[in-house]
C-alpha cells in the first residue's frame, strides 16, 4: 500500500532520500553535514543513516574527514559515509583535445578499469565514439558488473555544454563536433544512461567529491592541458552560469593583438599557458620533437630557461584569476590538469600575482594548491555527475 502523502511514513522516506542523496552529491560526507545540509535533527540523521547502514546502502569509510567547524569539546573527526561501493558500476570518459580516457568505477569513485588512446579528438568525432563505446563495453564485461548494475556514464568534454540539453553549446567551439548528440549515441551503443558536462566544470567537482577541495565550498578548479578552462564550486554548489559557460577562463584575452585562438580571438589565456604554448617556448632551444613531459622533467631539474617559462606563465594566469578571486572571494585555487605537474614553480607565480593585485583581506585567504587527481580528475569528475544524477531512488533496495 502506497502511504498517504502526509502520513510520518512518506515523511520518513522523503527525509531517507534528503540523506542519501546528500551523500550522493557529496561523494563522501560526515553526520554533521548530512545535518547542517538538510536541516534535519540529529535524531532523525541518527536513525536515517542507521538505517541505510544496516540495509548496506551506505558505508563508512576508515578515512577521517577534517571537521567543517571545530566542535566546543573538540574530539576526533567524523567518520565519513558514503555510498556502499559494491551497490554498482559508474562509467566515467574524458574527451580529451587529443586523446580519450574511460574509466569504470565503484560508487565510492574506486577506479576499477581504466582504458585510454591518443585520438585527435577534435577533429575525429566518429573514431572517438567507437573507442569510448568499445572500452566501455571492454571493461563492464571484465569487471564481474552485471550490465544492469552500471547506473550510468559520464562525459567530459572540452567545450561549454547547455544546461537543460546537456550537449555541446551551438556552434561548438569543437567545430567537428557541432549537432553531434554524444548522450544519445553512447547511450545507444552502451545501453545505459549518458550524462555530459564541461571537463573543466567536472574536474572542480572530482577535487570537491574526491580530492584536495574535499570539504571547501567555496573553491576554483584550474585545468591546465592543451587547453585552459576553470570550474567552480560556490557555496557548496558546482555553477556553471546563466548559459552553462562560466569558467571559460582559458578565453579571457591577457595579450592584446596576440596569437589567434581555436575560439577565433587573439591573445587568450590558452594561448600563452596552454601545453602547445609551453612547449612551444622552449622548443627553439631544445628541439622541434619537445614535448610536455620534457618540459616537466626540466622544471624538476631546475632548469633555469624553463622555470622562466613556468613562473612566467603562473604570473599570466594569477593576472587572469585576480578579478575573479577579487569577485569570489573563494577558499581555494586548485591548480589540475597535465601542466600542474609542474608544481611549485607554476604555483609561485600564480600566488606572488595574486598576493600583489588581491586586498590583504582576500589574498591571505586564498589557497593555491596543485589538485590531489592528477591527470584523472576530468574522467572522475565524469564519474561523479553521472552518479549526482542518478536518482536516488535508484540506489536504494
Amino acid at each position: 500500500m502506497t502511504s498517504a502523502p502526509g502520513s510520518l511514513e512518506s515523511l520518513r522516506t522523503r527525509n531517507r532520500l534528503r540523506v542519501l542523496a546528500t551523500v550522493q552529491e557529496r561523494g563522501a560526507v560526515s553526520r554533521a553535514d548530512i545535518i547542517r545540509t538538510t536541516g534535519l535533527s540529529r535524531t532523525t540523521v541518527s536513525s536515517l543513516v542507521a538505517e541505510l547502514l544496516s540495509e548496506g546502502v551506505l558505508s563508512e569509510r576508515a578515512e577521517r574527514a577534517e571537521p567543517s567547524a571545530p566542535s566546543p569539546g573538540g574530539g576526533r573527526p567524523a567518520t565519513l559515509l558514503a555510498l556502499n561501493p559494491d551497490g554498482g558500476g559508474v562509467l566515467g570518459v574524458h574527451l580529451g583535445h587529443d586523446g580519450v580516457r574511460v574509466v569504470l568505477a565503484n560508487l565510492s569513485g574506486d577506479v576499477l578499469g581504466e582504458r585510454q588512446r591518443e585520438i585527435d579528438v577534435d577533429h575525429l568525432p566518429a573514431d572517438s565514439l567507437a573507442y569510448v563505446a568499445e572500452a566501455a563495453l571492454d571493461l563492464v564485461a571484465g569487471s564481474g558488473h552485471a550490465r544492469d548494475r552500471v547506473i550510468g556514464m559520464g562525459v567530459a568534454v572540452s567545450a561549454p555544454v547547455q544546461l537543460v540539453s546537456h550537449a555541446l553549446r551551438t556552434p561548438s567551439m569543437l567545430r567537428d563536433w557541432t549537432d553531434i548528440d554524444i548522450a544519445a549515441q553512447l547511450r545507444d551503443r552502451v545501453g545505459v544512461p549518458v550524462h555530459v558536462g564541461n571537463d573543466a566544470n567536472l574536474g572542480a567537482m572530482a577535487e570537491w567529491t574526491f580530492g584536495v577541495g574535499r570539504g571547501a565550498d567555496d573553491l576554483i578548479y584550474l585545468m591546465l592541458s592543451d587547453g585552459v578552462g576553470a570550474g567552480l564550486i560556490l557555496n557548496g554548489r558546482p555553477y556553471e552560469g546563466a548559459a552553462g559557460a562560466a569558467g571559460e577562463l582559458g578565453h579571457v584575452t591577457v595579450v592584446d593583438g596576440g596569437y589567434v585562438c581555436r575560439c577565433g580571438n587573439r591573445g587568450c589565456l590558452e594561448t600563452v599557458v596552454g601545453t602547445r604554448a609551453l612547449v612551444g617556448a622552449l622548443a627553439h632551444s631544445r628541439g622541434p620533437d619537445t614535448t610536455l613531459a620534457d618540459v616537466v622533467a626540466l622544471a624538476v631539474a631546475g632548469d633555469p630557461g624553463c622555470l622562466r617559462v613556468i613562473v612566467d606563465a603562473g604570473r599570466t594566469i594569477g593576472r587572469a584569476l585576480s578579478g575573479v578571486c577579487a569577485v569570489l572571494d573563494p577558499k581555494l585555487v586548485v591548480v589540475g590538469g597535465r601542466v600542474a605537474a609542474v608544481g611549485p614553480p607554476l604555483l609561485d607565480g600564480v600566488r606572488e600575482v595574486l598576493d600583489r593585485r588581491l586586498p590583504q583581506a582576500i589574498s591571505q585567504g586564498v589557497v593555491v594548491t596543485t589538485g590531489r587527481l592528477g591527470d584523472r580528475a576530468e574522467v572522475l569528475g565524469a564519474v561523479a555527475l553521472a552518479t549526482r544524477r542518478t536518482s536516488a531512488h535508484l540506489l536504494a533496495p
